[in-house]
């Protein structure tokens, strides 16, 4: 396994300057933000790392993205682009779509080959209405992967942390009962999972089990933690907003058993790219905790991931 971290924390870099930063504390990857340029919707979103319209412009640009990775020795696990591709405003889910077939295609071109994102959800909608959207939307979307060869793997976030999100969340993908009926929906060699074991955790599911059972379907790893706080779950219930009983935290320092979790990736032979994603506002504010952040995540880390 390679140990890595999500680009989306050094917001106020250019491309250059995160790949120094991942190549200077010893980083092996980066999954880079790949947003439309200058749109930036919620919290750790609108960075963009890569303009990817500009990939599949200028060919001089796409090899310079890839040489000064070379020269930094840090390689790109997968282009980052998490929108709503199922919102229920039809002109915001056009443009998430369009955007994210041009970052399939510029990881084709740049021969990546993995797109990591979220498959989206009608937040006032049924899982059932959901599922029947799911079948209108998304086969267009992986014609185009198929095409290009590149794999899209879906993060198990449900995008559902306050009164913006409520009361369905943004990204259906959320539970191994309903990948299963995902991956029958859209049965595609290309379409798998972004593993995120922190969005088990305060849904109350068990984060280890579902690693053997979609062993063949895990294409992209995330190491983020969860911390959940009984006292206010226990004023509030788990009806209540999740972050109103529930926070991000680094890995170790939250409620994930990290030991266990890469013990069930190695046992099933898993050996790609795995990247911390950093959404602690315990270590927001200035650019020396950003940087302690991802120094602190990366020695916690490697007890088990060389």
């Amino acid at each position: 396994m390679k140990l890595g971290f999500v680009s989306a924390i050094l917001d106020q870099s250019s491309y250059e300057e995160m790949m120094d930063t991942a190549s200077a504390l010893g980083f092996q990857c980066v999954e880079v933000a790949c947003w439309p340029q200058g749109k930036a919707e919620r919290r750790y979103a609108g960075v963009s790392h890569i303009d990817v319209e500009r990939v599949l412009e200028d060919s001089a640009y796409a090899a310079h993205i890839l040489d000064y990775a070379k020269e930094k020795g840090v390689e790109i696990s997968a282009l980052a682009f998490y929108p709503n591709t199922m919102d229920g405003n039809l002109e915001k889910r056009t443009a998430a779509v369009e955007h994210l077939k041009n970052v399939i295609r510029a990881s084709a071109k740049l021969g990546i080959g993995l797109v990591t994102t979220f498959i989206g959800r009608d937040q006032v909608k049924t899982v059932e209405e959901n599922l029947e959207l799911v079948k209108e939307v998304w086969p267009p979307i992986l014609e185009t992967a198929e095409q290009e060869k590149v794999k899209i793997a879906i993060e198990n976030c449900p995008m559902l942390f306050g009164p913006d999100q409520w009361p369905g969340g943004q990204n259906l993908m959320t539970t191994p009962a309903i990948w299963k009926k995902v991956f029958e929906i859209l049965p595609s060699a290309n379409l798998g999972i972004n593993y995120d074991p922190s969005h088990f955790v305060w849904q109350m599911i068990d984060y280890i089990k579902p690693i053997y059972e979609f062993k063949d379907k895990i294409f992209h790893v995330h190491y983020k933690d969860i911390k959940l706080y009984p006292d206010r779950l226990n004023q509030v219930g788990i009806m209540a907003y999740p972050l109103d009983f529930m926070s991000p935290k680094l890995p170790g320092l939250g409620d994930v058993d990290w030991g266990k979790y890469v013990s069930a990736l190695t046992d099933i032979g898993y050996d790609g790219y795995t990247c911390i994603e950093v959404e602690d506002k315990a270590f927001e504010g200035s650019s020396e905790k950003v940087l302690d952040s991802l120094k602190l995540s990366k020695r916690y880390m490697e007890q088990f991931v060389i």
